[in-house]
């Protein structure tokens, strides 16, 4: 990896931590979902270490509970979704990805606890937080309609500069 992959790769972790930090008072409103995706699509090299760098600083920050071992399968495979499907760049396609995957993100949060305590403590886990989800899912949507096409056009300018050099 070349320096200058290293510190963009160190923005992008840093841009989702500080984003992620700062709307922390907000319930599941942030731009994880938002940022990876177009990480994904402008920097798909950069996005996995990226991605893991903010996991251990959610980490180190909020404490290694067991929410935190769903962000270790969570995030990557929001990854695999944005790349498989990286050759779509509508704005309305990653609004209904984002959306959705909000809306998905309690169930799969409640997986680890299906070993804990088996399927009556993954289900309950998984209801309890179903007014998050949709807040998720709307935050979602909200930041991609609004977001997508300033950000992307900075990170395809800032993509172009790397590939430039």
């Amino acid at each position: 990896m070349k320096a200058r992959e290293v510190v963009v790769t160190a923005f992008l972790a840093a841009l989702l931590y500080v984003q992620q930090v700062s709307l922390s008072a907000l319930p599941n409103i942030h731009l994880c979902a938002f940022l990876i995706i177009l990480y994904t699509l402008h920097f798909p090299r950069l996005v996995l270490p990226a991605t893991i760098v903010f996991i251990l600083l959610e980490g180190v920050t909020f404490g290694f509970g067991m929410w935190w071992f769903s962000y270790l399968y969570i995030w990557p495979l929001l990854i695999f979704i944005a790349w498989l499907f990286r050759k779509n760049r509508s704005v309305l396609f990653w609004t209904v990805v984002a959306g959705t995957f909000g809306l998905c993100y309690g169930a799969l949060c409640s997986l680890p606890y299906f070993f804990l305590g088996g399927p009556s403590t993954m289900l309950a886990y998984w209801i309890q937080g179903i007014p998050f989800d949709i807040l998720h899912c709307v935050g979602n949507v909200f930041v991609t309609l609004l977001l997508w096409k300033p950000i992307s056009f900075v990170f395809g300018k800032l993509d172009r500069f790397m590939k430039a050099s």
